[in-house]
């Protein structure tokens, strides 16, 4: 009987182990419009893989002063999510520069693109470095036009503004305002508490792309402060020329050696639309 019993469990277990597991059902893929809704409201900003921009709104001026081809909608619609927005005070509003190039666009003008990219897309967030560019203004000059925006010009309810990088669910349908400026509130963009940052703009490619592979693994093997790896660079060549060989290289190594990387921090970017595939690359090291 003990046998008779023993071999019935046997068989009935070897029945059980034929069955096949049901089928784990994966994640519907998400479009770059909307990319953060996969993530939890717990994920910490810090724990993301964010696309970005570098000089966001710098289109205009010529070679040197050119870092993008697409305007801030077009970004943000690509799954672009951290906007480098540098500002002139000029009387009580903030005209976007890169050096003495005006960008034919002012600041309410990316308020705008973000307001209506985030009601569409309310499970995303935008973070937006802000910096004084090509004026030498007080920070108590450009914190008062900072107030002028969000106080009589009505955009206070567009941002998020606290010391602490805050959860993904506390930015949702907001932009996370990263202060790179001592009269700005918010986060306080480089604190070394807070921030680990590539940003050695005046390398030649040849120098650069190294600490770019570089920082992505510092991002892997060190994850707990937002890392912020720029791959750009303004040395020796016009910066489009630059991403003509940065881009590509990065896209590489994201695609090959870095394919199961994940939390590789903001990866600002210039003129990333030239490379096909690129935002998506990085959207899925998430």
């Amino acid at each position: 009987m003990r046998r008779r019993g023993f071999l019935t469990a046997a068989a009935a277990l070897t029945a059980t182990a034929l069955v096949p597991a049901p089928a784990v059902r994966a994640a519907a893929p998400r479009s770059p419009q909307d990319w953060m809704a996969g993530h939890p409201d717990a994920t910490a900003l810090q724990r993301l893989t964010i696309p970005g921009t570098h000089d966001s709104g710098a289109r205009f001026g010529g070679l040197w002063a050119e870092c993008q081809n697409t305007t801030v909608a077009d970004q943000l619609n690509s799954g672009i999510r951290f906007l480098d927005i540098r500002c002139r005070i000029t009387g009580d509003s903030y005209a976007i520069h890169h050096g003495a190039a005006y960008q034919n666009m002012m600041f309410g003008d990316v308020l705008i693109a973000c307001r209506d990219f985030l009601a569409a897309r309310p499970s995303e967030t935008v973070l937006m470095r802000v910096k004084q560019e090509y004026s030498t203004e007080s920070d108590a000059a450009f914190r008062r036009v900072f107030d002028l925006y969000l106080d009589q010009k009505g955009w206070r309810s567009l941002f998020r503004i606290g010391d602490g990088i805050p959860s993904l669910g506390a930015s949702r349908g907001r932009v996370v305002l990263l202060g790179d400026n001592g009269g700005l509130p918010g986060v306080r963009y480089a604190d070394s508490a807070l921030f680990d940052i590539q940003d050695d703009w005046n390398a030649a490619p040849g120098a650069k792309y190294p600490k770019i592979e570089e920082h992505f693994r510092r991002a892997v093997q060190q994850p707990g402060k937002l890392f912020v790896n720029y791959v750009s660079t303004s040395a020796l060549l016009p910066p489009r020329w630059n991403s003509d060989s940065l881009n590509p290289r990065t896209h590489t190594f994201l695609d090959s050696t870095a394919s199961g990387w994940r939390g590789l921090g903001i990866v600002p970017l210039d003129f990333p639309a030239t490379r096909p595939g690129l935002v998506d690359s990085l959207i899925r090291h998430n």
